[in-house]
């Protein structure tokens, strides 16, 4: 056996730009048990030997054009959910040194050519589909949404997403109804406030998103803003947990949050029955990064007509990924590789009408898989089920 030569360079550098926990992992193997990718059969994804390889500085070592691009695809699918953290006996943070070592990819330009596209557009425009700022709103226009001023109680930011994707901006108009159903008094914020950037910090893009962020963070103070609902727990940990460290102070609420609010408040009855089996998949990003598990629950059992049912054991912490997150919404994973295949049949197996969501990324990722695998069983997000029932 030949003898493995420390790359203290390498090293060095992970550890200075956030990877300092790989010193922790004394290599139990219980991250690679708990990974979301340990279900999927056809892909053997070893999570235990990233902080091992950082700690013998064999991170990109080789000079190989093919190992080189093995590497980076096996450090993108990383799907950032956590779950190895949760059960870490050690406490290590394997998204922070994920993140650590994809900032020193991106120096080199050696992501992904997808993720180098998504950076670029958000970058140049603002967002991850490439469209104009000036169209951010425009789904509120219909609408008749206001622009949010200091008088009204709540901006709304509905995330890229939704106000972009035909697909899912229907989410953002079942989260309008409902507002204006309670008569809050909301408004969407202006187009100078841009992407969040949560997913690009995650690609190791850490430079754009501290330019973005703090010009995000300006147009909102400019603004007077001072309680935000915001629809993807992707904006809701960044802005909530990210944002404040670069200055903001603003309240941020998820979607979720607010209509268990109204509804205990009494200022939201759902009254027309939904007569349907729901499952509720807890986002990762929602559930374990920011422990909201109660509030989404509670909003579907107030809905009369609808039985909510479980997913045996992958649910609340234990919730298996989408497969969406930090940049796995935009990679193209090859058939069998999909964890979100994994969780749809999951779903199938509960008995249920409806696989209800609180995030934008499963709803896609969760959508394409159905559809992928002809099954009869729908999508959607918890908002729009609620507005059925006003």
């Amino acid at each position: 056996m030949g003898i493995i030569t420390i790359t203290k360079e390498i090293r060095d550098a992970i550890i200075e730009l956030g990877g300092t926990d790989a010193y922790k992992c004394y290599q139990c193997g219980m991250c690679t048990a708990l990974c979301p990718w340990f279900q999927v059969e056809k892909v053997s994804f070893l999570v235990n030997r990233i902080p091992h390889n950082v700690k013998l500085g064999n991170v990109m070592a080789s000079e190989d054009k093919k190992v080189i691009e093995k590497e980076v695809e096996e450090l993108f699918r990383c799907v950032g959910c956590d779950n190895c953290l949760e059960y870490c006996p050690r406490g290590v943070n394997i998204g922070d040194i994920v993140r650590a070592i994809r900032r020193i990819l991106i120096d080199y330009e050696a992501l992904p050519k997808t993720l180098k596209d998504i950076t670029t557009k958000i970058y140049s425009s603002g967002n991850p589909q490439g469209d104009s700022a000036d169209k951010r709103n425009n789904w509120a226009k219909k609408l008749n949404v206001p622009l949010y001023s200091p008088e009204l109680e709540y901006a709304y930011f509905p995330c890229c997403i939704p106000a972009y994707d035909a697909q899912v901006k229907r989410v953002a108009e079942s989260t309008t109804k409902i507002l204006k159903a309670t008569n809050s008094l909301f408004g969407v914020v202006k187009d100078d406030v841009w992407c969040c950037c949560e997913a690009i910090r995650n690609f190791g893009a850490e430079k754009i998103f501290q330019e973005i962020a703090k010009n995000n963070i300006s147009a909102l103070d400019k603004a007077k803003v001072k309680k935000m609902i915001v629809t993807s727990p992707h904006c809701y940990t960044t802005y909530k947990n990210e944002y404040p460290e670069l200055g903001s102070t603003i309240e941020i609420i998820h979607t979720t949050q607010i209509f268990a609010q109204l509804i205990t408040n009494r200022k939201l009855k759902p009254t027309k029955p939904v007569v349907k089996k729901v499952v509720y998949h807890d986002p990762c990003t929602l559930g374990r990064q920011n422990n909201i598990y109660d509030e989404p629950r509670s909003v579907l059992k107030s809905i009369p007509g609808l039985e909510l049912v479980e997913f045996e054991n992958f649910n609340r912490k234990d919730s298996m990924c989408c497969g969406a997150g930090s940049g796995g919404l935009w990679l193209d994973w090859q058939k069998g590789e999909r964890m979100s295949d994994i969780r749809v049949k999951q779903a199938v197996d509960t008995g249920a009408d409806i696989l209800a969501v609180a995030c934008p990324y499963c709803l896609i990722m969760f959508e394409d898989s159905v559809k992928t695998m002809n099954l009869n069983l729908e999508v959607k997000d918890i908002s729009e089920i609620l507005a059925e029932s006003i």
